[in-house]
């Protein structure tokens, strides 16, 4: 198994931790999806970064990050 991921992998791997990590904090109202787009990880980022803990505000970054996006 390769230990280098795409970016789609990696964004993906991020979307599903922060679903598992966070979902009764800061995503309950969310539904997580199978195939997330980039919109979507933004989404979610943006959610962990108001209604979560430091820990969920890196996690926000490491998303952004995954998708591209500059502040």
């Amino acid at each position: 198994m390769p230990t280098d991921y795409t970016q789609s992998e990696e964004l993906a791997a991020l979307y599903r931790r922060a679903f598992a990590e966070y979902k009764s904090q800061a995503l309950w109202n969310l539904r997580s999806l199978e195939d997330p787009a980039a919109e979507d990880a933004l989404v979610v980022a943006r959610r962990l970064r108001l209604d979560g803990d430091m820990p969920a505000r890196a996690l926000a970054e490491e998303i952004e990050r995954a998708c591209g996006a500059t502040h």
